[in-house]
């Protein structure tokens, strides 16, 4: 494996999106000195490969009763003529979304990498639908995003099982370690959900890790880890809730701080908007 150049500057769809923001996007190792839901050992697995999997959060009586409320909500959402991948910044709008970002065994181990200060901006689901057939090219959230420095952590929440079969998501071992990648334009022939795609992932960074999940349990990745997902061709639904948490000495451009729930600790430049849990289920 070869190790890619450090880009000079953002590719033209971050800078034509974002603008004259200035980011720092290079990986910081995480965690705390006395860990309480995480163990040393996973923490060292995240610095070094950018990555937790899987750690079990929810029964399965618990996510059955998630299960029936994504099923009810995404209902909702197509009969008003979204799509199934459109239910994004959803803890602004759902308490019941606002309640599993702040849920306290999944903030517990966020807490384990980014330490007592800890911001709940993000809530989108994943959700692929049997013989959806769009792919997730290879990418890094932090591209994304107005948000810096680079210090997200990125929570997906199995609502469905998730698996080869049905697209789970994949992983590239390490890929974060290397800063922000250069990528290109996806073409209309990737039937991409997104719209970027870094070339040559796995020769450059090694053999992809499949994302296997229960119901129920969850992965952590940075912000920076190279991931995407391919079509799902399969007869089963793949659907996940992705929560991103970050320090509260993160700064988020162009609104996005309103975002941002303190949930651990404290946000002394009131930087953050944190809104209040939505009375809207």
């Amino acid at each position: 494996m070869t190790t890619p150049p450090t880009p000079t500057h953002y590719s033209s769809i971050t800078d034509d999106i974002l603008g004259d923001v200035p980011r720092d996007l290079a990986f910081r190792p995480c965690g705390v000195d006395a860990p309480v839901a995480l163990t040393r050992s996973q923490i060292d697995h995240f610095n070094e490969h950018g990555y937790i999997l899987p750690i079990g959060i929810f029964s399965a009586h618990e996510i059955g009763a998630i299960r029936s409320y994504f099923d009810e909500l995404l209902a909702r959402v197509l009969a008003t003529g979204k799509d199934q991948y459109s239910i994004s910044t959803a803890h602004m709008t759902y308490g019941r979304v606002y309640d599993l970002l702040t849920q306290s065994r999944i903030v517990d181990c966020v807490s384990d990498l980014l330490g007592d200060h800890v911001i709940g901006w993000g809530s989108h689901f994943f959700c692929k639908m049997p013989h959806d057939g769009r792919t997730v090219s290879w990418h890094q959230d932090a591209s994304y995003w107005p948000i810096t420095p680079s210090k997200t952590v990125t929570v997906w929440l199995a609502i469905d099982d998730a698996d080869p079969d049905n697209a789970c998501m994949r992983f590239l071992p390490g890929s974060h370690t290397h800063g922000h990648l250069p990528y290109r334009e996806s073409d209309a022939a990737e039937n991409n959900v997104l719209n970027q795609t870094v070339a040559d992932a796995e020769a450059r960074f090694g053999e992809p890790v499949d994302v296997q999940l229960k119901a129920g349990q969850m992965s952590i990745h940075s912000d920076l880890l190279l991931h995407g997902s391919s079509a799902n061709n399969s007869a089963r639904r793949r659907c996940g809730l992705t929560l991103r948490y970050c320090t509260s000495d993160v700064r988020a451009y162009q609104g996005w701080s309103g975002k941002g729930v303190v949930i651990r600790g404290a946000d002394p430049d009131h930087h953050w908007g944190n809104p209040p849990r939505p009375d809207t289920d």
